[in-house]
């Protein structure tokens, strides 16, 4: 059985930080890329971040980046979202997911992502 597990979530100031983390069982992890996904109420889920198998490529939504850092470590099978200078716009459920490292889409594409965690709340309010 495939789990994917989001955690870190919570409620932060503006300006604040918050690290996101996510673990993945019953795959082989360092078979898959991995990115991370928000969706505020009213409005589509988008791609925040994505961060392939072994570290070599990164991507972030133009609204994260220089704020946001993605990253990994295969022998926890887990990734990390260190989400700095925190904004309200940033207020959403946030969710990771894995996709295999074969496919060459989009990588904000959320339909090439085969599982996908239940999400973890980050709300951005003073």
């Amino acid at each position: 059985q495939v789990q994917v597990v989001e955690s870190g979530g919570g409620l932060v100031q503006p300006g604040g930080s918050l690290r996101l983390s996510c673990t993945a069982s019953g795959l082989t992890f360092d078979n898959y890329d991995m990115g991370w996904f928000r969706q505020a109420p009213g409005k589509e889920r988008e791609g925040v971040s994505f961060i392939n198998w072994n570290n070599a490529i990164t991507h972030y939504a133009d609204f994260v980046k220089g704020r946001f850092l993605v990253s990994r470590d295969n022998a926890k099978n887990t990734v990390y979202l260190q989400m700095n200078s925190l904004e309200p716009e940033d207020t959403a459920m946030y969710y990771c997911a894995a996709r295999n490292t074969y496919y060459s889409d989009s990588w904000s594409n959320e339909n090439s992502f085969d599982y996908w965690g239940q999400g973890t709340q980050v709300t951005v309010s003073s």
